[in-house]
């Protein structure tokens, strides 16, 4: 430890340290614009000046290095009259526009004046006025009022891997701008509105709707992701107005993506409806909470009691660990045992050796330490944004990342190797790494050893491999949304559970939302909370399409896009005497429904989270519920005891919240013995057609985020709305580039624009999920394209 004096005071500090972080190690603020502990050091905004005994001039405390026995003087007569210097250079062409201005109030350029600056300006030339920047739906620019501090300029560059802002121009002439007028695309592009010390970037939904001494801070969780990140959701007059993060370093330190940040407008879109609904012979009519759930009662105790299998539940992962217990409760206590939210799930023969929920083994706060990381069907960047940005920091330290999957996308980090194959190919190509590694198929379970023979190349696989092998016993096997959802699955975990056995790695697969929550709490057919086995068994999420249910119990999710079948959904809602629909947005409620209830999105309803390192957290209701919308917990607490139901006598969410099992470690390792090769799935594939590709894009996961407008007019919004094909089937087939095309098979087909994209490997199509004009093409199966005109 180096040992020196910052304003009389003795201070120690690490070797390397800078005069600014040893000064905030112990409380001294010194005033900076520029400096941020998360971003390189630029030192070019000159504030944090301060006296160094036997220096001839004040230097920047931020790019200054602490040295045995230096003294430091933040506030004498020398460090105050170079502070007032810089920022009287500061203010010479900033506007004085604060009172119109979002940053007014919460701004470090107007504290810093009134604290280090002098009480008058003696500048009377005319000030520097700059054209304002179209940067996208999500930033809204002021450009006068920028000081060149760069910190959004790195952030993009170092922090983000996009650099989308710099720098051009010197002197006066100087510009923070993109290039050649392009718009700022990143998922985590909302960040830069945080660091902006000025009003220079600011939100463009929030923009002159509140004022920040007029906002409430209330603490919650996100539930776009299984992250979890931490937010604060700021209201006024009862109102959300915007959302910003909440530092927590071992989840999403002080970043948020643009999806947490953004998503909250959808929750108060105009398709919300806050009466309960019940059907009549005119349609659906509003009714009043005591007639919907008499209606209700009367609907599910004749289900209990009806011939045949009863109810069946289904619940979106977006749900709250409370809400997916008290519906599992209800639903085993009417005699059923049908209820599941894995709804874009496929393969689920693996159930019975799964582990009590799904997660990612290795800390998040580890992912730095890593040696390699290996991505299976991962799109890291657009399904954990900000476990992107710690897997970049990986990366850039020296780390290895490899990617092996059915599509490229548009990683942020280096890549040292990457593979595409097409969907059939991808169990195959991973049990060729296992073989690569261990030099015979002997290491692989005999359900899995014919599967690496089907490989023609399995040298092409052996820099993947490497990337393991090479990370001796600190490496990370990461399975992403196209390998959950993939019609193999099973086999997919238990591949990666060899491999990481073989290497020594630690393994983790990424679930939506709240789903570590949903198998915890007992939301699945085979499961009672805690990871207890059922006595008796359910259907799943896909086979509950083939039964002949009395009552389909639908909550949160919308049927035409919330599910891997929409068109099999659709049937069994049609087959069901009777459907309840529990949803917070009038569109989502299915036309078959006999009753739908209003319940409140997560800005309205407190709940608990469970994220993909097992850590629970609560998240509080900011806002009243509209109208008369209940939190969905709230109104199966009511039905439990309507239906006379043990153990529903509930006074408030906490009481729930304590009946909730303690979350053990998570373990995301399974083994192959119950699980068979879906040989029909891959022998049936069409002449002449192709498989689709179809994860669910970044901005269309849950109902609340794809009525998040401003998201939907990004860059991922927008290319979300087109299938995508390599050039090679796009000049085969006579497709041009933007055009339109019908892609079809036996079930439908849609028409939709089509873009070249060599990141989709020949012979599959890319066609995104929850898709609202293809919801009749299933996402397993094979499609045909066709031009039109």
């Amino acid at each position: 430890m180096i040992n020196l004096s910052i304003d009389g005071r003795e201070v120690e500090a690490h070797p390397g340290a800078m005069i600014i972080q040893a000064a905030d190690a112990v409380g001294i603020y010194i005033p900076r614009f520029c400096y941020h502990e998360k971003l390189s050091i630029a030192a070019n905004c000159r504030m944090c000046l301060v006296e160094v005994e036997k220096a001839p001039k004040p230097l920047p405390a931020c790019a200054t290095p602490v040295a045995e026995g230096m003294v430091v003087k933040t506030r004498s007569a020398l460090a105050t009259e170079a502070q007032q210097g810089t920022m009287e250079f500061l203010l010479i062409n900033h506007p004085l526009d604060c009172p119109v201005c979002d940053q007014g109030g919460e701004c470090p350029l107007q504290d810093q004046a009134m604290g280090y600056g002098q009480d008058h300006s003696r500048y009377l030339e005319s000030k520097r006025a700059m054209p304002a920047l179209d940067l996208g739906p999500l930033i809204a620019t002021s450009m006068t009022r920028c000081i060149h501090c760069t910190r959004c300029v790195r952030f993009g560059q170092e922090v983000a891997g996009a650099m989308e802002l710099g720098a051009t121009g010197r002197g006066e002439s100087m510009v923070i701008e993109t290039y050649l007028d392009g718009t700022v695309d990143s998922e985590v592009s909302g960040n830069m509105i945080d660091l902006c010390p000025v009003g220079a970037l600011t939100s463009k939904p929030y923009r002159f709707t509140a004022r920040s001494w007029e906002l409430l801070s209330h603490n919650a969780v996100s539930p776009h992701d299984c992250l979890g990140s931490n937010l604060t959701i700021q209201t006024a007059q009862g109102n959300v107005k915007r959302v910003v993060p909440r530092t927590n370093e071992s989840i999403n330190e002080c970043w948020l993506s643009d999806r947490d940040r953004f998503a909250y407008a959808g929750a108060d879109c105009d398709d919300r409806f806050t009466q309960p609904l019940v059907r009549t012979s005119d349609g659906m009519k509003e009714v009043s909470w005591e007639q919907a759930l008499k209606e209700a009662v009367g609907i599910l105790k004749a289900a209990e009691t009806a011939p045949g299998l009863g109810v069946g539940a289904l619940i979106h992962p977006m749900s709250s660990a409370e809400e997916f217990f008290l519906l599992q409760k209800l639903i085993r206590g009417l005699g059923s045992c049908h209820i599941d939210h894995r709804l874009f799930q496929k393969d689920f023969s693996d159930d019975a050796s799964m582990s009590a929920y799904p997660g990612i083994e290795t800390p998040l706060p580890e992912f730095d330490q890593l040696g390699g990381v290996v991505l299976i069907g991962c799109d890291l960047r657009k399904e954990l944004p900000l476990a992107s940005l710690r897997v970049r920091r990986m990366a850039l330290a020296g780390g290895q990342v490899g990617m092996l999957g059915c599509f490229a996308g548009d990683p942020n980090f280096p890549v040292a190797a990457r593979e595409l194959v097409s969907p059939p190919d991808l169990l195959g190509a991973l049990c060729t790494l296992v073989v690569a590694l261990e030099g015979g198929a002997d290491a692989l379970p005999a359900q899995l050893q014919s599967r690496a023979d089907l490989v023609s190349d399995p040298n092409r696989f052996l820099s993947l491999a490497r990337i393991l092998d090479g990370a001796k016993g600190n490496g990370l096997i990461i399975l992403g949304q196209s390998a959950v959802n993939h019609p193999e699955a099973a086999g997919l975990r238990a591949a990666a559970s060899v491999l990481a056995e073989i290497t020594g790695s630690q393994v983790g697969w990424i679930h939506p939302n709240n789903s570590a929550a949903a198998w915890w709490s007992g939301a699945v057919p085979h499961r009672l909370p805690g990871g207890v086995k059922a006595a008796v068994e359910g259907a799943n999420a896909q086979s509950m399409t083939e039964l002949d249910l009395d009552t389909v119990v639908l909550f949160g999710l919308e049927p035409a896009l919330d599910h891997a079948d929409p068109a099999s959904l659709n049937k069994l809602l049609v087959r069901a005497r009777s459907v309840i629909s529990f949803n917070a947005f009038r569109s989502g409620v299915p036309d078959q429904a006999r009753i739908a209830l209003p319940i409140a999105p997560y800005t309205e309803s407190s709940g608990t989270f469970l994220n993909c390192n097992g850590k629970m957290q609560f998240s509080r209701a900011a806002i009243k519920s509209q109208g008369n919308s209940r939190p969905g917990w709230k109104i199966l607490r009511v039905l439990g005891n309507f239906l006379d139901l043990e153990g529903f006598d509930y006074v408030d969410i906490s009481d729930v919240s304590m009946e909730l099992p303690k979350p053990t470690q998570v373990c995301a390792r399974t083994k192959p013995q119950a699980w068979s090769s879906s040989s029909a799935w891959r022998a049936s594939i069409v002449a002449g057609s192709l498989f689709r590709v179809g994860d669910v894009p970044i901005y269309r996961g849950d109902p609340v985020v794809r009525r998040a407008t401003a998201l939907g007019r990004t860059q991922d919004g927008w290319r979300a709305s087109f299938c995508r094909l390599h050039p090679q089937e796009m000049v085969s087939r006579g497709l041009s580039d933007g055009g339109k095309v019908r892609v079809f098979n036996e079930v439908g087909s849609v028409s939709i624009g089509v873009l070249s994209d060599s990141g989709i490997p020949p012979g599959s199509i890319y066609l995104a999920g929850a898709h609202p004009e293809a919801s009749e093409l299933a996402v397993s199966d094979r499609l045909s394209v066709e031009a039109i005109g």
